[in-house]
């Protein structure tokens, strides 16, 4: 893992509300905690980073939440978009039923997929009531920042 990956890692971290972050490869383990919006990197292995602190960058202008509900093109539905670079997922297993169908009605709080970011599993909630109208996205896509993953209407 060079510096340029973790550097991509603190920029997923800073989009996104992960706190803390691990992982641990053959000769590598690296450890990212975020408190008071600042990220601090541990890593132990052959490379020279060993309890580095990295400074964050200056906080720019604190955008909308990403994953918050946004007017979509017709009146009365919203956008469910993704808060991260990842992988979406439907369900939590292969062999699981999906977190949500079209038709299906959700509160603020339903959990509607997980995305895979470097191997962290994060459960993405609605942030807004209404009824599944579409799935935007295949199941094991890659998706983007912002990129919307459902459509629903607003109730």
């Amino acid at each position: 893992m060079d510096l340029k990956e973790i550097k991509h890692i603190i920029d997923l971290m800073k989009r996104s509300d992960l706190t803390e972050f691990e992982i641990e490869e053959k000769d590598l383990k690296l450890r990212i905690c975020r408190e008071s919006q600042k990220p601090v990197v541990y890593a132990a292995g052959p490379a020279p980073l060993t309890a580095a602190p990295v400074p964050a960058a200056a906080p720019a202008a604190a955008p909308a939440p990403a994953a918050a509900a946004k007017p979509a093109d017709e009146p009365g539905t919203a956008l469910i978009k993704s808060p991260m670079v990842g992988t979406f997922y439907r369900a939590p297993g292969p062999d699981s039923p999906s977190f949500v169908e079209v038709g299906a009605d959700v509160k603020a709080d339903s959990v509607v997929c997980i995305i895979e970011a470097m191997k962290v599993m994060n459960e993405i909630h609605a942030e807004t009531k209404g009824k599944i109208l579409e799935v935007l996205v295949e199941n094991g896509q890659s998706v983007e920042y912002g990129q919307p993953l459902f459509k629903i209407k607003a109730s």
